[in-house]
């Protein structure tokens, strides 16, 4: 996190601009993931329950559902910050960074935009109504009030929409200068692999070199395709 406020602080104004975007989207499906140890814990709980006591909790499914669907929504702008998201990408890989741009910037506008707008929109009303009369679950009898997980469907949306402002930012970016920005950096499965590397016991200092050499370079060239630059956080 200080490496990400120290690039914050050292970065153009544009480029802060979407760094901020990225460290808040960060920020907020980081911390949305630990409800994935909480979802753990009640799904043990309540087997052990079920099976072992003979208990069963009548409205464990809403529970379930509602954490699943509550790390879901708001690790989806933490999912667009590291460009995550699934793409067809057996064409657009081969295309240049202003053609990805372009293509990107257009889908934006057109689709994703619209959709997002749509989705706070509906969201929120949704939110509301499920306020105003404290509904409960009725899927199970004197099941949980769900009015807290509707509440979460617009704030995910003003999420998305922020982190996707900024991506239609860096494509303006890539049009102007014909290279992607760079985005803040997780660490992801490459840094996994230096790291194991590096500690090994099994294989010379050479090949270790030589392994994680070879593996930014394999990063280096899907960045290359279109995924942008990085900067570790």
């Amino acid at each position: 996190m200080q490496a990400s406020t120290r690039a914050i602080r050292r970065a153009k104004p544009i480029q802060r601009v979407l760094y901020i975007a990225d460290l808040i989207s960060t920020i907020v499906g980081k911390t949305a993931a630990w409800l994935i140890i909480v979802l753990m814990a009640v799904v043990v709980i309540e087997v052990v329950k079920r099976y072992a006591l003979n208990a069963p909790t009548a409205w464990i499914f809403d529970l379930n559902n509602m954490l699943y669907g509550t790390v879901f929504m708001l690790c989806g702008a933490y999912a667009l910050a590291q460009n995550a998201h699934v793409r067809g990408d057996f064409l657009y890989g081969s295309m240049r960074p202003r053609t990805q741009a372009g293509l990107d910037l257009a889908l934006y506008i057109l689709f994703f935009f619209p959709g997002i707008a749509a989705l706070i929109y509906a969201g929120y009303h949704y939110a509301q109504d499920s306020w105003r009369i404290l509904e409960h679950s009725n899927v199970t009898a004197d099941g949980p009030p769900v009015y807290p997980f509707k509440t979460v469907i617009p704030i995910a949306g003003v999420l998305v929409m922020m982190q996707g402002l900024a991506e239609m930012l860096r494509c303006v970016v890539c049009l102007r200068t014909g290279t992607w920005p760079p985005r803040l950096k997780d660490v992801d499965e490459l840094d996994v692999v230096e790291e194991q590397l590096a500690k090994s016991e099994y294989i010379d200092a050479a090949d270790r070199d030589a392994a994680i050499a070879r593996t930014h370079k394999m990063e280096e060239t899907v960045r290359q395709r279109g995924m942008g630059g990085d900067v570790n956080t």
